[in-house]
């Protein structure tokens, strides 16, 4: 990625293969894949394409087995971090390459690092070139409770190690210190009580992480004189993930101890609070080649520390500066990174320009702890911080996709917790996020109806009915279809259940308005949908609201929206003929003081059922004519609204009610919407027509000697409308596509 978030042309093509890596490949009898045809990778770029399958969630068994091909694909630091690749499918698809590097740390299967050492061991280039081992959260032991044959020693060319995490004892840390090339060594959170053993490396050991060491039994004397004694030693964490006072007074002696570690450049003891700033600051006077050191939770403020200059950075809280270093350093370790985020909480609550590295900082924490209640809680209040209206139009796309499938991870793991979905739905109700940020809008929908389903409190509703209403309107179709019979009326009825307890208040609210929203997307283009409407009473639902709302055109056009898509079907058209309503309709047709959007929907329902299509007519025949006739003469009085009204997935809906065989009054009100898109939005409407091959219908219509002067009138001047936007195109230029919604 560059500065402004967009992907190198390698990266692009790297995505597209891990998304369609089944289509590029054919199957193997152990059921493994392999490329069809596969040209030799550059070495990189082998590399890269293995760290992409694992960061994008699809390498197992199956795409492992790509990289059997040795000819073609050529492995040197390999990156099977948090994948679901087996002992087995690691053996023959991993091992036999020439590796330098390895992270297999918080792998999903049964592998243990016994297995990861057997296998790598088998191999002569992996004992003698491995020279970086990540095997973090794995289980030392397999079954059998014993490491067997495998040792780390095996792996003679070993120089960075880490197995935090891990049930690694002081056994396997004699094995590891016996290493002869061993210089990082990172055994956080393990279940060692005695590190006397790092003496047999004293002489190369440079980095040492020992960070949440709970099970150590050593005294505060004898762990200081195993750390005096490594004298090459240039970086030390010995930070405490319980965030406990330092009552030995181990960090506080460590500090004040003359000569001890000289060459140190890096210092970790965050979370052992009871830390003086004199010590802090006498200890890093002394070692002027210092570059780094963690004050987090330690009581020490270190801002004094930054006023010096040079490259020194701390992780702490005492300044913006210090909170992201932490963020940094911190993001896998839990208890830290939650005390943090609880400082940038504060430090974000007045951000005045769009920062995207603190919101990267911020969802790296939030993927790496998708299952901790307390991470996420605070996480997602300072992504709310730093989306606001002003600050997320700054922020680079792929960010926000990647943030915003964080937020619906943290919706779907923590359904119960309120605050913390309100958090995410702050976040979420966002014109920039929901309309032009790239995301899986279909699951969210499911997600945002499922939290609609499980709450009662009134914010979320309107929160969680705001984003469905937007959502579902970029769904197509066959997405609405998919959602499947019973679970869409479980969702109509909840959505028909809001709109009826806001109506029985008499309320008009962004809830009312979003539910309303939400049913006319739902229904649109959609016959299964507008059928479970019928189904969950919505007909007679909105009979009863377009005369308690008859004063509403905000409510009136969203009611009046959703019947047209129940007239729009043909065999549905019968639910709608009911005196009253066309009474209703009509009165909605021909008053002028209603607005023109209003009696433009009305006049839309009521052509339906005029029309010959569909449905006998089965109500009074004067009736009948009186619908006609109104709807000839008030569509001829209506003005175009300088705002744009309405938009449709398709013109289609309007060729059935275009035919030279239907009513005057009919045709009209067809030919007055495709007049009204085109002219608004012609780039989108006046190709919609060409493309769908509307013009044809409307050539035949202004041809036929029986066709209303009224109606050829409009027709020709929707043709000319287009003849003037195909010039201005030119004949060969490429039509835009299609844009779902209605509104």
């Amino acid at each position: 990625m560059d500065e402004e978030g967009i992907s190198s042309l390698t990266d692009i093509c790297v995505t597209w293969i891990c998304h369609n890596v089944e289509v590029l490949c054919v199957s193997q009898k152990d059921g493994s894949l392999q490329i069809r045809h596969c040209p030799l990778f550059p070495q990189e770029l082998a590399d890269q394409l293995l760290h992409k399958l694992a960061d994008e969630g699809v390498l197992d068994d199956k795409t492992v087995g790509i990289f059997q091909n040795l000819e073609a694909l050529r492995l040197r630091r390999a990156y099977i971090r948090s994948s679901r690749v087996s002992a087995e499918a690691f053996r023959l698809s991993l091992c036999p390459h020439k590796l330098q590097e390895l992270n297999a740390s918080h792998i999903h299967s049964d592998i243990t690092i016994s297995d990861i050492l057997h296998n790598l061991s088998s191999n002569k280039d992996c004992r003698q070139g491995l020279h970086t081992l990540l095997m973090n959260g794995l289980n030392l032991y397999g079954e059998t409770g014993e490491l067997g044959q495998a040792r780390f020693s095996a792996l003679r060319g070993l120089k960075n190690l880490s197995v935090a995490w891990t049930d690694l004892d002081d056994t396997g840390l004699e094995d590891i210190c016996s290493l002869p090339m061993l210089e990082s060594l990172d055994v956080s959170g393990a279940n060692i009580t005695d590190l006397t053993p790092l003496l047999n490396c004293q002489s190369r050991l440079r980095s040492l992480t020992v960070h949440g060491l709970q099970k150590l039994e050593m005294s505060t004397a004898s762990l200081l004189s195993v750390l005096d004694k490594l004298h090459v030693l240039r970086h030390l964490d010995i930070s405490n993930d319980r965030l406990v006072t330092d009552v030995d007074s181990l960090v506080q002696q460590l500090l004040e101890r003359p000569g001890i570690l000289p060459h140190l450049v890096s210092l970790d003891v965050s979370g052992w609070k009871g830390v003086g700033d004199a010590a802090v600051q006498a200890f890093m006077e002394a070692r002027p080649g210092m570059r780094f050191i963690g004050l987090l939770a330690t009581g020490a403020d270190g801002s004094e520390l930054m006023s010096t200059g040079g490259d020194l950075k701390v992780a702490g809280e005492a300044n913006l500066s210090q909170v992201c270093e932490a963020l940094r350093r911190y993001s896998e370790q839990e208890s830290l990174l939650r005390e943090v985020l609880v400082h940038l909480y504060k430090y974000t609550s007045e951000m005045e320009r769009s920062q995207p590295d603190i919101l990267k900082l911020v969802s790296d924490g939030m993927r790496h702890h998708t299952d901790s209640l307390h991470v996420q809680l605070v996480a997602t209040a300072c992504v709310f911080n730093l989306t606001t209206l002003e600050l997320v139009q700054g922020m680079p796309l792929h960010l926000l996709e990647t943030v915003v499938q964080q937020l619906l991870t943290a919706v779907k793991n923590f359904p119960n917790y309120e605050q913390l979905q309100k958090n995410c739905l702050l976040t979420l109700c966002s014109d920039h996020i929901l309309q032009v940020v790239p995301f899986d809008r279909y699951e969210a929908t499911k997600l945002m109806m499922m939290l609609l389903e499980n709450h009662e409190d009134q914010t979320l509703q309107r929160m969680a009915v705001a984003v469905v209403s937007i959502l579902v309107a970029k769904l197509s179709t066959e997405e609405i279809s998919e959602l499947g019979a019973e679970v869409f009326i479980m969702k109509l009825q909840q959505l028909l259940s809001i709109v009826q307890q806001k109506a029985s208040l008499g309320v008009v609210d962004s809830t009312l308005k979003f539910a309303l929203s939400a049913l006319w997307n739902l229904t649109d283009e959609t016959p299964t949908a507008c059928r479970h409407f019928i189904q969950c009473k919505g007909v007679e639902l909105y009979m009863e609201l377009l005369e308690s709302y008859f004063s509403e055109s905000s409510i009136q056009q969203k009611l009046l929206g959703l019947l047209n898509n129940v007239a729009e079907v043909e065999e549905l058209r019968v639910e709608l003929q009911d005196e009253e309503l066309v009474e209703h309709l009509l009165t909605l047709l021909i008053n002028p003081a209603v607005d023109v959007d209003v009696s433009y929907f009305a006049g839309g329902i009521l052509a339906h059922l005029a029309s010959g299509m569909g449905p006998v007519w089965g109500l009074d025949a004067e009736l009948h004519r009186t619908v006609l006739d109104k709807l000839h003469s008030s569509i001829l009085t209506w003005s175009f609204p300088q705002r744009e009204m309405v938009s449709y997935r398709t013109l289609q809906p309007f060729y059935q009610l275009l035919q030279v065989s239907q009513y005057s009054g009919v045709q009209l009100w067809a030919l007055w919407a495709v007049q009204l898109v085109c002219s608004q939005n012609a780039a989108q409407y006046c190709s919609m027509l060409h493309t769908e091959r509307g013009t044809d219908i409307l050539k035949v219509l202004s041809s036929h000697p029986n066709t209303h002067s009224d109606v050829k009138s409009l027709v020709d001047n929707i043709l000319t409308m287009l003849e003037q936007y195909l010039h201005l195109v030119g004949p060969g230029s490429k039509h835009p596509a299609n844009v779902p919604g209605v509104s």
